[in-house]
């Protein structure tokens, strides 16, 4: 029996949300899988993945082949760097203290990443609402310079129409 790790789409329409299961290889997307190791969210900036990471570890070791998205979720997530250590370990080339030490450093690396993208997205975001916010000022202003110019024009206007009324009203008198 080929086993394969692959995405099951979960969600709403517009909303794509999936589980990553291991499945036979023979069975359809959203049908019938032997274990879920996860979930991914792509609507997320980064992407939100949430994986078993020893239950994928394990599939990779016996032999489930992944998709090709399944294949980049788990690389992303470090499980085919652990595959590679572990092989190292097996081979003699280090010992697990320093896989693992190894491991640990990517680790940080990667999510000291994931924090600078949501940071940078965030300021972004701020940056944009500022930018908004000082052009709806710049509206408002000009619409309320508009404003008190027809006010004053029609003061004008009413005093000026008020000192004419003045005028005629000795002369007739």
């Amino acid at each position: 029996m080929a086993t394969k790790i692959r995405l099951q789409r979960r969600g709403r329409k517009g909303y794509a949300f999936y589980s990553i299961v291991v499945a036979d290889a023979r069975a359809p997307r959203d049908g019938r899988f032997t274990e879920k190791i996860g979930t991914y969210n792509p609507n997320t900036n980064p992407a939100t993945v949430d994986l078993n990471f020893e239950c994928a570890l394990y599939w990779v070791e016996a032999g489930a082949q992944p998709t090709d998205t399944a294949r980049n979720i788990l690389s992303h997530e470090g499980v085919y760097l652990m595959k590679h250590l572990r092989g190292g370990v097996k081979k003699g080339a280090f010992d697990e203290a320093e896989a693992q030490k190894k491991f640990d450093a990517w680790k940080d690396a990667k999510v000291k990443g994931d924090e600078k993208v949501r940071a940078n997205d965030a300021k972004a975001k701020k940056d944009a609402y500022e930018k908004e916010l000082r052009a709806e000022k710049a509206i408002n202003e000009n619409i309320a310079k508009k404003v008190a110019e027809k006010k004053a024009a029609a003061a004008a206007a009413a005093a000026e129409s008020e000192a004419a009324e003045t005028e005629e009203a000795p002369a007739e008198a």
